[in-house]
């Protein structure tokens, strides 16, 4: 018998060569530094914190934010494109940031002095008698000896240094126009702050204590910094008294930071991301007001400044939008006018020489018959 010869492969054709397989990429010293990007950010940035301390310093984190950027961009395989992009949106950032510290720094020496009487009065009555700063201190804080709620504190008023910085930055990479959304908003409520500074110097609980107003407070989150030996870097550019500023009370930035995020990200946010954003300002609360920092007046007067930065920033914008919605909408709407003026003046054309042909016609029959 004939034996049968095996059907070739599927994927070569008779009289064909096989097709050669595409060369490997060969690995060169930038896909190296590419795939060893994160590494040695991780690596410098965890050498810092052991050696340094917790960056809580505006222009220590925002180079180490700068940093992790240029560190993506790298990863990504940008090249010097994205480094520029990256200079280009956050060196004005940190420039204007840095600029409201200095100016902050100097807001502490206003012509006027200090309030506290009205915030302490404000507080009494929602404490029945007594602040709620001295009423949780009484109860929880024990000198020396921190609880794990006090490490929680800490946790949540140190997040007030980097949790806005961090969102812009992957805003930046993911949604670039809510970055600018977000910025603005936060720059709009900084500055906002710093003018209230300005026209209203205002002293915090803890220096109202020390002045003899209040019964002995403790500021619970610097203390528990100081037992627990946790270290801080110190600042490259913000050091001075010039920086410095104890009548910054009122509006609470640390409150409101917290409230403009939960306004922003509110009609986005899905069930638990919502959640976490009611929880965060909760949170920083209860900090600010047992830690010492911040009366309650204070808080929701920062709660107040954030609805009405994100929302007028909201309104503003949308209305921007509608009026070049209506501008671009205007030329159609113009040309169908235009269009609908004319129509009727040409239907009415062959209607005119219609009737003008039938009373030709009838003219020529009635002739006719009379013929």
């Amino acid at each position: 018998m004939t034996k049968t010869l095996p059907p070739a492969p599927h994927d070569v054709r008779a009289g064909q060569p096989r097709p050669v397989p595409p060369p490997r990429p060969r690995v060169t010293g930038w896909s190296r530094l590419r795939w060893l990007a994160w590494p040695l950010y991780l690596t410098c940035f965890l050498w810092f914190l052991r050696t340094e301390g917790i960056p809580a310093a505006n222009d220590v984190l925002f180079l180490w934010l700068i940093a992790a950027l240029l560190t993506a961009a790298v990863h990504s395989g940008h090249g010097p494109r994205g480094f520029l992009l990256v200079l280009r949106d956050w060196v004005p950032v940190m420039a204007v940031v840095w600029t409201y510290s200095l100016l902050r720094g100097y807001g502490a020496h206003t012509p006027w002095a200090p309030h506290w009487l009205p915030q302490l009065r404000f507080d009494e009555v929602l404490g029945f008698g007594e602040t709620w700063t001295v009423r949780l201190q009484h109860a929880l804080y024990d000198s020396g000896s921190p609880h794990w709620y006090d490490y929680a504190a800490v946790a949540v008023y140190l997040s007030h240094f980097f949790v806005v910085y961090l969102l812009l930055a992957v805003l930046w990479r993911r949604a670039h126009h809510r970055f600018r959304q977000l910025l603005a908003a936060y720059l709009t409520l900084t500055f906002a702050g710093f003018a209230t500074y300005i026209l209203y110097p205002a002293d915090p609980p803890w220096l109202v204590s020390q002045e003899g107003n209040l019964p002995h407070l403790s500021r619970v989150v610097w203390e528990v910094i100081s037992v627990s030996g946790l270290p801080q870097a110190d600042s490259l550019l913000e050091n001075g008294s010039q920086f410095a500023n104890d009548v910054a009370a009122m509006p609470s930035l640390h409150s409101a930071y917290p409230a403009m995020l939960l306004f922003f990200f509110w009609p986005t946010a899905g069930r638990r991301l919502r959640a976490v954003l009611v929880a965060y300002p909760l949170a920083m609360t209860f900090t600010l007001v047992y830690g010492a920092e911040h009366f309650i007046i204070d808080v929701f007067v920062g709660w107040a400044y954030a609805a009405a930065v994100v929302f007028g920033l909201r309104r503003l914008r949308n209305r921007r939008a509608a009026a070049a919605a209506s501008a671009s909408a205007a030329p159609g709407v113009t040309a169908s006018a235009a269009t609908a003026s004319t129509a009727p003046a040409a239907s009415t054309a062959p209607a005119e020489s219609t009737a003008k042909g039938a009373v030709k016609d009838t003219a020529k029959g009635t002739a006719d018959l009379a013929g």
